[in-house]
């Protein structure tokens, strides 16, 4: 088994999370921004897209990362990161897509505008558009997680993990964060798991009005 994407990418260590919550052996290639290697015939024969993560495993190549993260749920993790229950299921699922839909795109304009943008260059009518969407988005979020221990119920499962891999950056980043009590717990909860410690507490500075990678 084989991950392809640099350590610092967000979507890489939404599924270096999963693996490691799965407690799944394999070989890291860092690829990707300073790394560089996405197009090489070997890389662009595994993701046509040129993007990471990309997973290998047993011949087989998979990309976009909550569709690894499923994978690897449904291969890996039965009773666990994937419930059982269809419903509990459907529910993990509604907020892995509503994160790839909704959150994403809106938080990745915050992240990028104000912390990989050099200050000179900001946009600030963007970075404050964009921050207002994530504390609307947040507050969904807090409203769900109301007597929830985790996004689909009772028991960690997959549907944790793409939202939650935000949740480092978007408290760290240094902007002003609305009170969110439901989310800050679930983080909280979350910082205590090895797994989300690894592949999600990385330090992050060295992004810092760097767009090159």
């Amino acid at each position: 088994m084989r991950l392809w994407g640099r350590r610092s990418a967000f979507n890489v260590q939404k599924v270096m999370w999963a693996m490691a919550e799965l407690g799944l052996e394999y070989e890291h290639l860092e690829v990707g921004g300073r790394f560089r290697g996405l197009e090489t015939p070997q890389f662009l024969a595994l993701n046509p897209n040129g993007r990471i993560p990309v997973l290998e495993d047993n011949g087989l190549a998979i990309w976009e990362s909550h569709t690894i993260i499923r994978y690897l749920a449904a291969t890996y993790g039965a009773g666990s990161l994937w419930p059982s229950d269809p419903r509990v299921r459907s529910l993990a699922d509604r907020w892995m897509d509503w994160m790839l839909a909704t959150l994403q795109p809106e938080f990745m304009k915050l992240f990028w505008g104000f912390f990989r943008t050099p200050e000179k260059h900001r946009n600030v009518k963007l970075i404050e558009a964009a921050m207002t969407q994530c504390e609307k988005h947040f507050a969904l979020l807090d409203e769900h997680l109301q007597g929830r221990a985790f996004v689909a119920g009772e028991n960690f499962s997959m549907g944790d993990i793409p939202v939650a891999t935000s949740l480092y950056r978007y408290f760290e980043m240094g902007i002003s964060i609305p009170e969110l009590p439901n989310v800050c717990a679930w983080y909280e909860g979350l910082r205590a798991r090895p797994a989300y410690r690894v592949a999600v507490l990385v330090p992050f500075e060295d992004l810092r009005g760097r767009v090159d990678h």
